[in-house]
């Protein structure tokens, strides 16, 4: 997809992915909206608007669409990067917990696409999703988060075989990424999983699969190394959650 021109819809670009992210789209010659729980914290400059909007119901991402095709005409690229994570030890049924993930981590992304495809029909489209590495390998302290990234992937493969064109749905896969996530996660001393990259190189690397009409973006070459070698050294993931379990465990003894 050639991005010049295109008209755009973005969440949660305050900070983070979504933060570096709308810094590597302002290169070209868009049109933006973002949707945000914090518009004020947006850095919006020149063809680029901040609106606030809570994605966990759906009227509020009915009235982005709505707002951004007032002000655009159109909407060729809709990025739903918002999303967020639990870190814990599960120690009770909560439904509205499991709910809440699950309206922001999953409904609002699949939502998206289907209002991308009824806005759109048959003409050039993309939905680009921020998922997870998790949604591929899971791991301990983030299971509603994992969860919630692995029925996106699920969703994605089954809906592009009803698409005529099957890269119109992109998932991005990155891995723990520098950012406040941890933190948002659960607290100041929440564990960072390994591996790690910086928000830019996974923004960069976002843009450039869109360019590329990608419909899998994986900005760490060593966790798709991981994936590959665990085919043929099957002991490569029991041991790496291994490691994430026992962090998980320390973590959760030092809170009493």
């Amino acid at each position: 997809m050639n991005l010049d021109g295109k008209k755009i819809i973005l969440t949660g670009a305050s900070s983070g992915i979504g933060k570096a992210v709308l810094a590597e789209l302002k290169k070209y010659n868009t049109e933006i909206i973002v949707g945000d729980l914090d518009p004020e914290a947006v850095d919006t400059g020149k063809n680029c608007q901040a609106i606030a909007c809570d994605v966990s119901q759906p009227k509020n991402i009915d009235r982005l669409f709505k707002e951004a095709t007032k002000q655009m005409g159109q909407v060729d690229l809709f990025i739903a990067n918002a999303g967020f994570a639990y870190f814990e030890k599960i120690h009770k049924a909560d439904w509205k917990h499991i709910e809440k993930i699950y309206q922001v981590n999953f409904m609002a992304p699949v939502y998206a696409a289907l209002k991308m495809k009824e806005l759109n029909g048959d003409r050039e489209h993309r939905t680009v999703v921020t998922a997870s590495a998790m949604g591929k390998w899971a791991l301990p302290g983030y299971a509603l988060y994992s969860s919630t990234k692995a029925a996106l992937d699920s969703f994605a493969t089954a809906y592009r075989t009803e698409l005529i064109d099957k890269k119109s749905v992109t998932l991005v896969y990155p891995i723990a990424t520098k950012t406040e996530f941890f933190k948002v996660a659960a607290d100041d001393t929440t564990p960072v999983a390994w591996p790690v990259q910086s928000p830019e190189h996974v923004a960069r690397s976002i843009v450039k699969g869109i360019i590329k009409n990608k419909k899998s973006i994986f900005p760490s070459f060593l966790f798709r190394s991981m994936m590959a070698l665990d085919r043929f050294i099957p002991i490569i993931r029991p041991l790496y959650l291994k490691i994430e379990t026992y962090k998980l465990n320390k973590w959760a003894n030092s809170r009493g």
